[in-house]
């Protein structure tokens, strides 16, 4: 799954990168994002590519009676996004999730008392990079506050991914700039699956600095 990001993104950086500006306020930047902290993360919705916006991590769909259910959306598996009802509605609402890299963890025994930990990157000469998500914008029922919350979408494994998510054989979506594009246009979700679609990826075990793993 993906639950924990680097998110150090610079307004250039956004500008540089993606194409898009934002003029929106600052917010909460780092190296390690916490998604159970529900931070505010730069995205780009498919309503408008130009523009970055923040988003709350966690999709709430409209029928969420409060903050609390984005707990259990932090992720969205691409196979089910047609069926579960917490993110039917959305299907057709794609956003870019503006990211540095993500994080993974290797077990290395079957309790998981012992791990590794990655950091793991779209192989494009240390850019950011965008992850595939869909949105919905949320009214709060108490404060009447209208929210763009988000889900980041996850597929299966790609050997790379396999071999460090050795738990549960998932991975985010992670776009290339051609597929970042696409998916804001609203293809088929089959064209992002692995293995129709498998971007090139390198992972770093940070408690291991000397080993670099790369898929191409």
């Amino acid at each position: 799954m993906c639950y924990y990001v680097s998110n150090s993104l610079t307004r250039k950086e956004m500008k540089d990168t993606f194409g898009v500006t934002y003029n929106g306020p600052d917010y909460e930047s780092s190296d390690f994002v916490n998604g159970f902290s529900f931070p505010q993360t730069p995205i780009v919705i498919d309503e408008n590519p130009a523009e970055a916006v923040l988003g709350d991590w966690g999709l709430l769909p409209s029928w969420a009676q409060d903050r609390s259910f984005r707990k259990s959306t932090l992720n969205a598996r691409i196979e089910t996004l047609t069926e579960r009802s917490s993110f039917r509605e959305s299907v057709h609402n794609r956003c870019l999730v503006l990211v540095n890299g993500f994080y993974e963890w290797k077990w290395l025994d079957a309790q998981g008392k012992r791990k590794e930990k990655y950091f793991i990157r779209l192989e494009n000469g240390d850019k950011p990079f965008a992850l595939g998500g869909i949105y919905n914008i949320w009214r709060d029922r108490r404060t009447a506050e209208v929210i763009t919350s988000f889900s980041i979408v996850t597929s299966d494994a790609n050997e790379l991914m396999a071999e460090i998510h050795n738990t549960k054989d998932r991975m985010p979506l992670v776009l290339t700039q051609q597929a970042g594009k696409a998916w804001l246009k609203d293809h088929s979700l089959e064209d992002f699956s692995f293995p129709d679609y498998s971007p090139d990826l390198v992972a770093i075990n940070l408690d291991g600095q000397s080993q670099q793993l790369t898929l191409f």
